[in-house]
């Protein structure tokens, strides 16, 4: 059975890009033409999930759903139906079933999703984007996209893993460039 839809709005890719960035997920199913989109964030980010699902609504079948994970978890999530550009995004993103990072232009849309899933400020001077799953060559590249959007960053040890962060110089023009996308539930992330 076919469940594919029309085309995707430059908001969608977008927006997409954006999730893949963070804690978006695509898949395959063995046997399957072409793969889908996974949104999973914890049910505190329910607000979250329910603006994500209302950019990609016409490439769903079902709204989002609570599940019980692991432990006392408990997730909100979305699938979306297959669709020929979720298999053309999912092969720029992913080598041996590894996400990695494409040569991508960044815009605001993508910066600002991707900053509400992965991004957090620990102080004024203190913003990062949590690339730890990416490696460091490819946290390189995203930072060589951002100084394209006129950003700069660097590569933070968190731990044993790095992260990208914001040099202080840069912070008010992030803010700037993503506030207009940011939700209510995720302005906290901006210090509003």
């Amino acid at each position: 059975m076919d469940n594919t839809v029309g085309s995707l709005t430059q908001l969608q890719k977008s927006f997409i890009i954006g999730t893949l960035l963070g804690d978006g997920y695509i898949r395959q199913i063995k046997g399957r033409k072409d793969a889908f989109l996974e949104v999973n964030h914890s049910i505190i980010q329910k607000e979250y999930v329910e603006w994500k699902y209302s950019v990609l609504k016409n490439l769903t079948r079902s709204g989002p759903k609570s599940r019980k994970g692991n432990g006392t978890r408990i997730a909100y999530r979305f699938f979306t139906k297959q669709h020929p550009e979720f298999t053309k995004i999912m092969n720029l993103f992913y080598k041996d079933k590894k996400k990695c990072i494409p040569n991508l232009i960044l815009d605001s849309m993508i910066l600002a999703v991707w900053f509400m899933d992965d991004g957090s400020r620990c102080s004024k001077e203190n913003v990062y984007l949590n690339t730890q799953q990416f490696s460091k060559n490819d946290q390189y590249k995203l930072l060589g996209f951002l100084e394209k959007m006129g950003l700069s960053g660097t590569l933070n040890k968190d731990k044993k893993y790095y992260r990208i962060r914001f040099k202080t110089s840069s912070i008010h023009k992030l803010f700037k460039i993503i506030k207009k996308h940011i939700i209510p539930s995720m302005k906290y992330k901006i210090g509003l």
